[in-house]
């Protein structure tokens, strides 16, 4: 099975569910820390060069690649990965359950803020304490996500793609 967790830039809630999925983070809801936050891999560090690339992460504890994507506002990357996803379990014997998670919904809006003053404006003094404000406050809901995301990898067994919006995390 591969995890993809996407969203808009791919650095900031994408990051954060990948680390909770890797035990990177305690798995619990509790608010996370500053430096708990600002030590997640690829958070807050990714560019515009990244965009629309699958970063590794790491395999979880049941061996299962774990990875993100920025798409921008491309609503269409995740459909048309799946879609090749698709071709290739069909004419290539391509065996893979592939589980994209969408961990927008998740993000408050301090935090869309903070991604635009750090990565967008290269403003870190104004955009990192925004960041970490809104990582503190969606950490509970994206921790609540990564476990969704697991459960429903393990107990789909009729999809080979599966696709989640996450709207529950609004």
């Amino acid at each position: 099975m591969i995890y993809i967790y996407n969203d808009y830039g791919g650095t900031h809630t994408t990051s954060m569910a990948a680390a909770y999925h890797l035990k990177k983070l305690p798995q619990s809801e509790r608010k996370l820390s500053k430096e708990e936050i600002l030590n997640i891999p690829y958070f807050n560090k990714l560019t515009h060069d990244d965009f629309g690339k699958l970063i590794f992460h790491g395999k979880d504890e049941d061996g299962n690649p774990v990875y993100t994507i920025g798409r921008k506002r491309n609503k269409l990357v995740v459909p048309a990965l799946k879609e090749l996803i698709l071709i290739l379990q069909q004419n290539h014997h391509f065996d893979e359950k592939v589980v994209f998670s969408n961990t927008s919904p998740t993000v408050p809006l301090i935090m869309t803020f903070g991604g635009m003053f750090s990565r967008g404006l290269k403003m870190n003094t104004i955009g990192v304490p925004l960041l970490v404000k809104g990582a503190i406050k969606c950490c509970d809901n994206v921790y609540r996500l990564v476990e969704n995301t697991k459960h429903v990898g393990k107990t789909s067994f009729n999809e080979n793609v599966i696709l989640l919006e996450n709207e529950m995390y609004k």
